[in-house]
């Protein structure tokens, strides 16, 4: 299309805004009227050479066969496009044969958007259209919005016109028209741009990810292809990858043909795509309305190309009730198999913390890549993220899952690090990660990383958060260090980086540090007294003992009201389980019955404390006997330890128990370890001097530590390196090991920026004194001649 006439026909859409509706709408309210109007006249425009045989259809449907409902098929064939008008109107006999009244014009109108087919209805419903007309009828600018959409000064037909001057009007193809209303969005999305983010990703960013997905397998593309967007917006990813690849004048000129597929969940927005879809000549029904992760729209279908640009930061909650089950995944598409650090398969969640679900836009692209036994190419995916994607979450959780599952199919191909402040609505670090997984054989097995966070252009003006952009030059440079696949020095403070990395470098073993449990214990009234209350309702339940004393024991029900009315009036916020619990008599009770054995082993023992917890309980056990309180339950007497006992360094480790492993037993608990016999103390097993006897210690949780050791070394070796010169009783409890990935953009590419020299920095100091006309030297109490 012509630029100066696509320049000419979009000044004259956007100042119809200015010239019917400034006393109207807001600005911001602009594109509510001129989206909808724009989509409704080009369809009008495409319709009214058919009209008549439309008419003519439905006239015959009507009194010839009866019909009650419209036969779509026939209107459509009539029509010759995939929807159609039954009503007698067009929009230039609206305007043609309107009088001075606008309740009869609007009725007039109200009767051409219903004779649309039920899927321009449906737009039509979703831009809240009618509504919109209402409004503009009863401010009496129906009218002349009407005539200026009319006016044969612009042609938004398909065939060539005159305007009243002779001057020839060139036609508007789909894609013409495409480039229009894509530049209109474009417009309204950058004047009202704190919400542009939302659904509108920067041209640019679309421009490279075109390039990136498309360029390296121009000379093999299928000759039908699927391109399928989960989070559409307004259809900038689809279409403009759409004319990428058929620009008869662009790099690529496929041959094949497009299908284009989306979904979105705002009405405005999905009206807008499906507009767009519409106007182009592609399928609008491949344009979906919903939420993408709450229902699988496309379930069973693959696409050859994914491109996207998902919501991060947002929480996902709505749709949970639709992906989990309390703790278990519902929805297919987020559930994969991994293996434990044993090698044993397993179905894993693969879902992220609920506050942001971008994640699981990526895993629905990857749930739709097309297999290479389907498809020679397989699939090529590019989706936007900010820094959480890379590192938020543990080892085995859900983030982590996702990552390791992507980066050991081996369909991670590249990420690019774009600057701060490219996009409308947010100025944080964005990325763009590709996937492939028909990756070329160099680059099995790697990933590149781009860091392309100083390579930008300022705005002469802000629009929004946005203040700078991605030159042609830019995204050129960034694609030939993707085609070369090899590192890239950063020669200046703005220059460009990249290196290439092993899958596994990326990798981890999440492992814990255990040691020993070192125990005190003395029995004393105070640490005794605190097992007359329960540790969760401890705070409630020793002002009501203080406050009532025994009678908590003798009169608890008459006291439930004012127990539960200071835990109120305290805001505590007990849910009801635990407010049944606090004015239960049973426990009550049973915390009195813990008391007193307590008390009765004190008098028993008597108050010394002991820092060989091992022989202490051999004491307890002893006087328990002799005791009339018969068998005490593992709990209870867990309990009673608890108030008791308290973590001393200096005390003696205590045991859990001995083990015998001989033979059989040892040799399979060093296969298991790997390790040697030698080596078993590294792992918990500490030989008694008995032959084949092991003293396992109990573990102190409040000492338990984690270690991240990189998949590329061996867990004992950083152990013996790591850990064990700095705590010697620690120990490797390996069966808690967990695999994790992350990526760290900060510490591949970070730059060191020296301090500056004492001088310098005393040289500025100066400098600014000068500046300041002596205010520093004045505020310190010297004279500049001193220096």
């Amino acid at each position: 299309m012509n630029t100066a006439v696509h320049n000419r026909l979009v000044s004259f859409i956007w100042s119809i805004a200015d010239d019917c509706l400034r006393d109207v709408y807001v600005r911001g309210k602009y594109r509510d009227v001129i989206l909808p109007m724009v989509v409704l006249r080009r369809l009008d425009a495409l319709l009214e050479p058919t009209h008549d045989a439309v008419m003519e259809e439905a006239q015959f449907q009507k009194e010839e066969m009866g019909l009650t409902e419209w036969d779509g098929p026939a209107l459509r064939q009539a029509s010759g496009f995939v929807f159609y008008n039954t009503s007698k109107w067009t929009m230039q006999k609206l305007y043609d044969r309107a009088g001075n009244s606008q309740q009869l014009l609007m009725a007039n109108f109200e009767e051409y958007l219903l004779g649309f087919s039920p899927n321009v209805q449906e737009i039509i419903n979703n831009f809240k259209l009618m509504s919109q007309a209402k409004h503009m009828a009863s401010k009496d600018v129906l009218l002349a919005v009407l005539e200026k959409f009319t006016s044969p000064y612009i042609n938004l037909t398909t065939e060539e016109r005159e305007d009243p001057e002779g001057r020839k009007l060139p036609p508007l193809t789909n894609l013409g028209m495409g480039y229009v209303f894509e530049e209109l969005i474009r417009r309204f999305n950058e004047e009202n741009n704190e919400e542009a983010g939302e659904h509108f990703t920067p041209r640019e960013v679309i421009d490279l990810m075109t390039h990136i997905i498309f360029e390296p397998i121009k000379e093999n593309l299928p000759p039908v292809m699927t391109i399928y967007d989960p989070a559409c917006g307004s259809g900038g990813m689809l279409t403009e990858s759409q004319n990428f690849i058929k620009d008869e004048e662009g790099e690529i000129r496929a041959i094949g043909d497009v299908y284009l597929y989306g979904k979105e969940i705002n009405d405005e927005t999905y009206a807008i795509c499906k507009s767009d879809m519409m106007i182009k000549g592609n399928n609008p029904e491949n344009i979906r309305l919903g939420s993408t992760l709450s229902t699988d729209e496309f379930a069973g279908k693959s696409f050859d190309f994914m491109l996207s640009n998902p919501p991060y930061g947002k929480s996902w909650s709505t749709e949970l009730k639709n992906i989990k089950d309390k703790k278990d995944v519902i929805d297919p598409r987020f559930i994969v198999p991994l293996t434990d650090y044993w090698g044993q398969a397993e179905e894993v969640d693969a879902t992220p913390r609920s506050s942001d679900g971008q994640l699981l836009f990526l895993m629905e692209m990857v749930n739709k890549m097309k297999p290479v036994s389907q498809s020679p190419n397989g699939s090529r995916v590019a989706s936007v993220h900010n820094g959480s994607s890379l590192f938020t979450g543990d080892a085995g959780g859900g983030e982590s899952n996702i990552r390791r599952y992507i980066i050991e199919n081996d369909w991670l191909d590249t990420i690019i690090q774009l600057p701060n402040n490219l996009f409308y609505n947010t100025g944080i670090t964005t990325y763009i990660w590709l996937l492939s997984n028909n990756k070329p054989q160099e680059r099995k097995g790697k990933v590149l990383l781009i860091d392309a966070s100083q390579r930008y252009s300022k705005l002469r003006k802000n629009l929004g958060a946005k203040n700078c952009e991605l030159t042609r030059d830019h995204i050129r440079e960034i694609l030939d260090a993707y085609h070369a696949f090899q590192p890239v020095t950063r020669e200046s403070e703005d220059g460009l980086a990249a290196q290439v990395f092993d899958n596994a470098d990326f990798g981890y073993y999440k492992v814990t540090i255990e040691r020993p449990q070192r125990l005190a214990a003395q029995f004393s009234p105070e640490r005794v007294a605190t097992l007359r209350f329960d540790k969760q309702l401890q705070e409630p339940m020793e002002w009501a003992w203080d406050t009532y004393g025994e009678r908590v024991y003798t009169e608890l029900k008459s006291l439930e009201k004012p127990i539960l009315q200071w835990c109120e009036d305290n805001e505590l916020n007990l849910n009801r389980k635990k407010r049944e619990k606090l004015v239960s008599k049973q426990m009550w009770q049973k915390n009195l019955e813990l008391h007193e054995i307590a008390t009765a082993l004190m008098e028993a023992i008597g108050q010394e404390e002991h820092r060989d917890f091992n022989a202490f309980q051999k004491m307890v056990d002893k006087a328990l006997k002799e005791l009339p309180y018969g068998k005490l339950s593992a709990s209870e007497k867990k309990a009673i330890f608890n108030a008791i006992t308290w973590y001393d360094e200096e005390a003696e480790k205590v045991v859990k128990k001995t083990q015998k492993l001989k033979d059989d037993k040892l040799q399979e608990l060093l296969q298991h370890l790997g390790c040697t016999e030698a080596e078993l103390p590294d792992y918990g097993y500490y030989p008694t001097g008995k032959p084949g006897q092991y003293t396992i210690y109990e573990t102190e949780s409040s000492l338990r530590d984690y270690e991240n050791v990189p998949l590329k070394e061996d867990i004992h070796d950083y152990f013996c390196r790591e850990v064990k010169p700095h705590v010697p009783e620690a120990w490797i409890e390996l069966d808690k090991t967990k695999i994790g990935y992350e990526i760290s953009f900060n510490k591949y590419f970070y730059q060191h920026k020296p301090l500056r020299s004492l001088e310098a920095v005393s040289a500025e100091i100066l400098e600014l004194e000068k500046e300041n006309e002596g205010l520093i030297m004045d505020i310190l109490g010297l004279k500049t001649e001193a220096l």
